[in-house]
């Protein structure tokens, strides 16, 4: 299939009857049928998620052969394309030599090198094999380097899956408590009361709230950590001053800032987020764009802090860290994403569409907002097209009506995220031709929405 013609592929459930098949099959051996709750269903009202095939640069075909411009891009991770064949040289050259030893390799060191040079914090590094083990290890850091316990992350923020910080992810209105005391509330059955009782959760946004939040569990506090750019909160973004006011507040109470910049890691530019917005972290974690789809994580920073990691008094292990496999995937990566030529291309591409998506709704008169930035967006389809300055702002938008847009895109041959609390993601590998096809299903999608 032409590239022209990927916009106005028909996907219905006939055509993707052997993901559907599949899925049925997957259910007898796997605990509901995926490998991650993330994947539950992905087809919009189709029972079933799709099953792709391969992947080539920014385009992905599922088991029927049906060909989409790939706008999830493995959730980030696909930054600079799928198949992308200098990936595949340096893995290549690696499964020829061993894949792992258990012990250190050049290819950990270069990419930690590389790492410092890119990171504004990174004075040292440490890797990990997932966002939520590198959550864990700067959490680790932070609390062994204060001696306190606690934790503040703010409502809706996302930092994994694992206990220490899988609170308050999601709460429903009755759970969330008051908008200036959030209830702190485990995100799943089985994260046990007293990891819950450590986290603080503050609205995001607010810096009034935030300074009250702060002098009540003064002396408390490890550390502060955040998504600057609120990938799972359909990218919200920082109100101007913000970040900084978290620095400051942090500095000022001997509180350690942690950023996630698992969505927003070398992705937004070389920096990060906190180059992006000029803001210095003690520390910061990544993953995602880091392996260029390899699983690889880390997490870095202050030099005094992560001394206690390296000098062994606070604990931090994995068989799998510094893979030279991933290692070897991250270098041509982080090689790529250097080059400010790429990042412009990036950004250049998801703005045409974010400005795509802003004409088609003024055009059909359709409430809804546009936010993030180039290299990774969401639309929310609010009351009155004003953006969500926080979690519960982004509750009250209209769930329904974005399932409508993203399954009409779907079906015109565009893949994105099928939860409008998460965010499109931009590939380096896009054409003008695959973005003029994102843009001519965005209208289309707009027409549908119209008519509805």
């Amino acid at each position: 299939m032409s590239r022209a013609k990927v916009a106005y592929s028909v996907i219905s459930a006939e055509s993707t009857e052997t993901s559907r098949v599949l899925f049925d099959r997957a259910r007898r051996s796997l605990a509901g049928g995926t490998a991650s709750s993330a994947r539950v269903t992905s087809t919009g009202p189709f029972p079933y998620p799709l099953y792709i095939a391969r992947g080539k640069d920014a385009h992905i075909w599922d088991v029927d052969g049906n060909e989409y411009v790939d706008y999830l891009i493995s959730y980030g991770c696909a930054v600079i394309g799928h198949a992308n064949p200098a990936i595949g040289a340096a893995v290549a050259d690696v499964m020829a030599s061993g894949t792992m030893f258990g012990a250190g390799t050049v290819a950990e060191i270069e990419l930690a090198e590389t790492m410092g040079r890119m990171i504004p914090c990174a004075d040292l590094v440490r890797f990990a094999n997932s966002g939520s083990e590198a959550i864990q290890g700067a959490v680790r850091a932070a609390r062994g380097f204060t001696g306190r316990d606690k934790v503040l992350k703010f409502e809706g923020h996302y930092h994994g899956w694992a206990d220490s910080l899988a609170v308050s992810n999601r709460p429903t209105a009755a759970e969330a408590g008051p908008y200036a005391r959030p209830h702190a509330r485990p995100h799943s059955p089985g994260v046990p009361a007293g990891v819950v009782a450590d986290v603080v959760i503050c609205p995001w946004n607010d810096a009034v709230v935030l300074r009250e939040i702060l002098d009540a569990h003064r002396g408390e506090l490890a550390a502060v950590i955040c998504e600057p750019i609120v990938a799972n909160n359909a990218c919200t973004m920082p109100v101007p001053g913000y970040l900084d006011t978290l620095r400051e507040e942090c500095t000022r109470r001997g509180i350690v800032l942690i950023f996630d910049e698992v969505c927003t890691g070398f992705r937004t530019g070389p920096g990060g987020a906190q180059g992006l917005f000029g803001v210095l972290p003690d520390l910061a974690v990544y993953a995602k764009a880091l392996g260029g789809g390899l699983p690889i994580a880390a997490f870095a920073g202050r030099r005094d802090i992560m001394e206690e990691i390296g000098a062994n008094r606070v604990k931090h292990g994995g068989t799998y860290n510094g893979s030279p496999l991933c290692a070897a995937g991250a270098l041509v990566t982080l090689g790529e994403l250097a080059d400010p030529a790429v990042i412009a291309r990036i950004d250049a591409a998801g703005n045409r569409v974010m400005e795509a998506i802003r004409r088609a709704a003024r055009d059909r008169a359709i409430p809804c907002a546009v936010q993030g930035v180039g290299a990774m967006f969401q639309v929310v389809f609010s009351a009155d097209g004003t953006a969500p300055r926080n979690y519960r702002d982004l509750a009250a938008s209209d769930d329904a009506r974005y399932a409508l847009f993203r399954h009409a895109l779907l079906e015109r041959g565009v893949h994105v995220n099928a939860v409008g609390s998460a965010c499109w993601f931009v590939s380096a590998a896009l054409t003008d031709d695959d973005v003029s096809a994102a843009c001519a299903a965005v209208d289309a999608a707009f027409v549908l929405l119209a008519g509805v």
